[in-house]
């Protein structure tokens, strides 16, 4: 991959981890303890903010999981390897990558891995 399209590929994932960690800061206050004072929160509303704060829980696991392989991406970048496939070797198509750029298949290796 020529050296214009790594910059370019390195700029976005950056981006994406940027908004990923401000998303991150401010969503951890979702993420707290529920407060079980049934006499200054309803049942019902006790309820609505467990189920709130289990969803920001799982949006923190996406979060994490996805700054995790924009992370790995940006270390392939470094290594020289940005772009192949991690399976077969073969290049991954710039459109492919444009779509994900921390994809890590090729459209071949992910279809095989999908019908497993």
């Amino acid at each position: 991959m020529d050296p214009e399209h790594l910059d370019h590929f390195r700029e976005r994932l950056e981006t994406q981890r940027r908004e990923l960690q401000d998303n991150a800061e401010t969503a951890h206050e979702s993420t707290q303890t529920v407060a079980l004072d049934q006499a200054r929160v309803g049942r019902l509303s006790r309820m609505d903010a467990l189920q709130g704060q289990a969803m920001a829980v799982e949006a923190q696991r996406r979060r994490t999981l996805w700054l995790r392989r924009i992370e790995a991406a940006l270390r392939r970048i470094e290594a020289g390897e940005y772009g192949w496939c991690t399976h077969c070797e073969e290049a991954i198509l710039p459109a492919r990558l444009e779509t994900d750029p921390a994809v890590t298949l090729c459209i071949a290796c992910a279809e095989r891995q999908e019908t497993r």
